[in-house]
């Protein structure tokens, strides 16, 4: 063996302290080393002021935790290999057999995919109510339910809900109020604050009501990240009690981030805000001229008057800013054939076909609404929903994008 191999390995040589810049430094590593034995029995990684083991967390990871509970107005947090990660976090933490999880009729696809089948194999029931009706929701509620899913809006079409009568229907149950989760993805704590949840009666005077989620998860994959290029997701809490519960399923099942994808996310939050500004107004400006062509049943945007649930996005992030984020949907003429909305989707050229959201290239995606709503709705017109992600393109070439692939997909077919 090299004589220099021992010698390379424990090199005596340490940088000295001092170095700063912009960038937040990256520590990978599994093993930690202790001073000795003393400090190791001492160290306990369900808190940030050591370091145990890789898994429980690094300076890297810490410092994206703070920041990351910064933007959503809360106090702790733990990371996710993937928002998806992240919602299967929470429900394996709080939930268990007997127990029942309500879910948002329009909730994200997967989650109710884990409701409907690892959470129904253990024994945990689960139910969907309709998010634009605080009364249905009152009306599910009962003794065994531990978990209420929020979601706003409601994941491809769009609806915003009455966030704050939901909240306040769940906290004024007879029974003990169940743990409210909030995929706050959209919201990106850009649009509003899970955890002080809008302006008392709607009105901007009034002063900022207390009442908010409990848990707010957030796929980290989209706006924080802003390249479409990591997967990752976060829970944040305010209670310390429900932290250290999600923390210790977290550590259990052994979930990890890669350093390096950390490293982007820290280095892209930066941005964030003006990325959210940019792709909200193009996407509003897009909608809009939609909006007006004869094909377009209806715009599925959050922001404009129309959209499901308009009234409740103006109560609830009007004052706050009045963001809504760069994604939209639309329902086309139910005239079209399934062939002509694949035929519109393909002939784009600065939208790409893809699924996710937040990064810097425009996409769009086709789906078909059969099966993914269990409960009927008047708030939808008739008509092939189609959901646009709009990027940091130039809003006047992606609506000419627009405009040409509506107008190949009406030409007619060859003989």
């Amino acid at each position: 063996m090299n004589i220099l191999s021992t010698e390379l390995i424990h090199h005596p040589y340490q940088a000295p302290e001092g170095f700063e810049s912009p960038v937040t430094p990256v520590y990978k590593g599994s093993t930690v080393i202790f001073k000795n034995v003393a400090a190791m029995r001492q160290r306990d990684w369900r808190s940030r002021n050591g370091y145990t083991y890789g898994l429980h967390g690094t300076p890297t990871t810490f410092t994206l935790e703070e920041r990351l509970s910064s933007l959503e107005g809360g106090q702790h947090c733990v990371l996710l290999p993937s928002g998806l990660a992240a919602l299967a976090n929470v429900a394996l933490a709080l939930l268990k057999t007997g127990d029942e999880v309500l879910l948002p009729d329009n909730v994200y696809g997967p989650n109710k995919a884990l409701a409907e089948h690892e959470l129904a194999h253990w024994g945990i029931s689960h139910q969907y109510y309709d998010p634009l009706n605080p009364a249905d929701l009152a009306s599910r509620l009962s003794s065994k339910t531990r978990l209420v899913w929020l979601e706003a809006p409601g994941s491809v079409t769009m609806e915003f809900p009455d966030l704050l009568g939901l909240v306040q229907v769940c906290r004024e149950f007879e029974a003990a109020s169940p743990i409210l989760a909030l995929d706050n993805t959209w919201g990106a704590g850009l649009a509003f604050k899970p955890f002080a949840l809008g302006w008392s009666s709607g009105h901007r005077s009034a002063p900022p009501t207390l009442l908010g989620v409990d848990v707010s998860v957030h796929a980290l994959t989209k706006y924080p990240s802003g390249g479409g290029d990591v997967l990752m997701g976060s829970v944040v809490t305010c209670d310390e009690a429900l932290h250290l519960r999600l923390k210790a399923t977290h550590m259990r099942m052994g979930w990890g981030v890669a350093a390096n994808d950390c490293e982007t996310l820290l280095r892209s939050l930066p941005s964030m805000a003006l990325r959210y500004e940019a792709q909200d107004a193009s996407a509003r400006q897009l909608a809009q001229w939609l909006g007006a062509k004869k094909d377009v049943v209806q715009v599925l945007h959050p922001a404009l008057p129309g959209g499901p649930g308009y009234d409740h996005w103006v109560a609830l992030c009007e004052g706050q800013g009045g963001l809504a984020a760069g994604l939209f949907s639309v329902l086309l003429d139910p005239a079209w054939r399934p062939a002509q909305v694949d035929a519109f989707c393909d002939a784009l050229k600065l939208f790409k076909i893809g699924y996710s959201w937040g990064g810097p290239i425009s996409l769009v995606m086709p789906y078909d609404l059969k099966g993914m709503r269990h409960l009927p709705t008047t708030a939808l017109k008739p008509g092939h929903l189609v959901r646009f992600s709009v990027g940091l393109e130039r809003p006047a070439d992606l609506q000419a994008d627009l405009a040409q692939a509506l107008a190949r997909s009406k030409r007619p077919e060859p003989l």
